[in-house]
């Protein structure tokens, strides 16, 4: 369930040729830091809205995958893993707020964006402030990489889901506690259902104001909201006793679990448009707390769960290894209904950001035509990267060793160092930052390296049974 926040919201007050002019009053940081406090007015979110629009940004289909997550890394291993994960991904959205807060009542701007603030961030270190502009191009870069990771990963989901229902449709029976007669018929390669949704989704982007999606987007949420319910209700009533599974498992798998758990906990990017479109945002961190609480809850319950139910069988996303009976095939296709409409949402983040410079460069006549083909361009990528890698758990894992870990990871702890470097910054806070960075960074070589080897190797592997 992603969020329908823009990375890029807020009020267009970021840019540097939009700070005060001299005729403007002058205030002191205190009274910025106020007025930046104000934002969301009484037209904001409630406490309750704000949670909700968290827990969307971050429960998706990282969730579904967490299950073989926990299988790489082990039964012990793997939870208390995710819980050090939440408590540190966590901690770092904090610190993304806490430097926000403090450049703009520094610069006197009432919002300021993750890039933003990176660039603001930078300016503050002699030697870097003249290349700070490399701080947002950065931040962008890898929100772009995540965004489209995401969409890469939903054509992967929609393909496996559907081929699964479609090769098991004549056979499913209504009995989902012994269903041995559905036996999977052969159809067609799951890449060829990628090609089959692609012109779908094209139309779906083409879609370019949230507003006319704001009802699919619901729908979506509900039927992925059911269809986690029915998850979680097959998962606890058909725990195996005993259990006897390893816990914790290889060391060269555990780089796979880093990629698949830091995927999942990606939610960085929302956090501040969420905090200055809230009522009162003094409050955010106390909903921070309590919605990444929630999601943590849910990551560590749903991934230990799903493999002690399925054990070594667990497939890239836990929808796979449900009953092939006619409930559980209705989940497939909620979750499913869900991850399309979500796909646009993932999607706008990087057309926010991609397009408009695009637009900006031709005339009026062209400006649609531009808009359009970059869409189109975009989610053809998607399409053929997804084509080039139809392995859910390794695009996943790729994903977020990539891309995640840079945004939640590494460069929050780096940003705190840049901003407040010269505010009697503690020792133990800085030494602090710089393991969580260099943590994050090690994850980075390590699960992507591993993503990769993978993917070859099973590439290979598909290869040579094609052949044979």
């Amino acid at each position: 369930m992603a969020s329908d926040i823009n990375y890029q919201d807020g009020p267009d007050f970021s840019r540097r040729d939009e700070s005060p002019t001299e005729d403007e009053p002058i205030h002191s940081p205190g009274s910025r830091q106020t007025e930046y406090e104000r934002i969301g007015g009484r037209t904001g979110s409630s406490v309750l809205q704000t949670i909700i629009h968290l827990l969307k940004g971050n429960i998706g289909t990282g969730l579904l995958g967490l299950p073989l997550a926990v299988r790489n890394a082990g039964l012990l291993v793997g939870p208390l893993s995710l819980l050090i994960m939440g408590i540190v991904a966590v901690h770092c959205m904090n610190l993304l707020v806490k430097c926000a807060h403090h450049l703009s009542a520094k610069l006197g701007k009432p919002f300021v964006s993750y890039g933003d603030a990176v660039e603001y961030g930078m300016e503050n270190v002699s030697w870097l402030s003249r290349h700070s502009i490399w701080g947002r191009h950065v931040v962008n870069l890898f929100l772009n990489i995540t965004q489209l990771g995401f969409c890469c990963v939903y054509f992967v989901f929609l393909s496996d889901n559907v081929k699964q229902v479609v090769e098991t449709a004549n056979a499913t029976t209504g009995n989902c506690h012994n269903n041995e007669t559905a036996v999977p018929v052969p159809s067609y390669d799951s890449r060829l259902y990628m090609v089959f949704f692609l012109p779908f989704i094209i139309l779906l982007v083409f879609i370019r104001n949230l507003k006319y999606l704001a009802p699919l987007s619901f729908a979506a949420n509900l039927c992925m909201c059911a269809s986690l319910v029915l998850i979680y209700y097959y998962c606890l009533t058909n725990i195996p006793n005993p259990i006897n599974l390893p816990l914790a498992g290889r060391g060269a798998d555990y780089p796979l679990f880093f990629g698949t758990a830091i995927f999942a906990f990606e939610g960085i990017g929302v956090v501040l448009p969420l905090e200055n479109k809230m009522q009162n945002p003094r409050n955010f961190t106390k909903v921070l707390y309590l919605g990444m609480g929630i999601v943590t809850f849910l990551y560590i319950s749903l991934g230990t769960i799903g493999y002690i139910g399925f054990g070594e069988e667990i497939r890239g996303s836990i929808t796979l290894n449900l009953p092939l009976c006619w409930l559980y095939q209705i989940v497939k296709l909620l979750y499913s209904f869900g991850i399309y409409i979500t796909y646009a949402l993932q999607f706008y983040v990087s057309a926010e950001i991609l397009i408009p410079p695009a637009v900006a460069r031709c005339g009026p006549r062209w400006a649609l035509i531009v808009d359009l083909s970059i869409r189109v361009a975009l989610v053809g990528l998607t399409c053929a990267l997804a084509i080039l890698i139809p392995e859910l758990d390794l695009v996943i894992s790729l994903v977020g060793s990539v891309s995640s870990s840079a945004l939640a990871l590494i460069i929050p702890p780096l940003l705190q160092i840049i901003t407040f470097h010269n505010e009697d910054m503690k020792p133990w806070v800085f030494a602090k930052d710089i393991l969580i960075s260099v943590l994050g960074f090690v994850g980075f070589i390590a699960g992507t390296y591993t993503s990769i080897q993978e993917i070859v190797a099973r590439n290979g592997d598909r290869h040579n049974s094609t052949v044979l």
